[in-house]
């Protein structure tokens, strides 16, 4: 089947497999290995990607759903080889140990820098609740959203 998604601004036109997840189309098919395969069942985030602006785990959609969408990834927050302010959030906090959950992090961080105009700490950690880390304790991931929040300019 024929699917047709942009991802990062650019548009990819591939046949798949009527079966093919999106998270292995945009690993595998698209090359961006920024987007981490964790549980495969939809509980611990890493695979979020924006879907149309919106968080989605990528490991519950096919491809074939998100034909004629258009999809963010982590790969897409940097810009003319300059880091977002979430990822500099996230360095300057040490918001990462191992580092797998953090593509995750970063696109719900993402999402909700656009979406609100300030989160207290407790809604941070409430809107972050479907994505997991097994390290670092979320006081520095909760502390660099807090921080972007601040470098946004809010």
């Amino acid at each position: 089947m024929k699917v047709s998604i942009k991802i990062n601004g650019t548009v990819l036109e591939r046949d798949v497999e009527p079966r093919l997840l999106l998270v292995h189309f945009i690993r595998d098919v698209a090359g961006l290995k920024g987007t981490h395969v964790g549980c495969e069942t939809g509980h611990c985030g890493a695979c979020t990607v924006l879907l149309n602006g919106k968080p989605v785990k990528s490991c519950q959609l096919f491809a074939v759903q998100a034909n004629g969408s258009e999809v963010e990834t982590v790969e897409g927050l940097e810009r003319d080889g300059k880091l977002s302010l979430e990822q500099e959030a996230f360095i300057d906090n040490f918001a990462m140990q191992c580092g797998y959950c953090t593509p995750g992090m970063l696109m719900i961080t993402h999402y909700l820098l656009r979406r609100y105009p300030r989160l207290t700490r407790e809604e941070i950690r409430e809107k972050i609740h479907g994505n997991y880390c097994m390290c670092t304790g979320y006081v520095q991931i909760v502390n660099a959203i807090e921080d972007a929040f601040k470098r946004r300019g809010t």
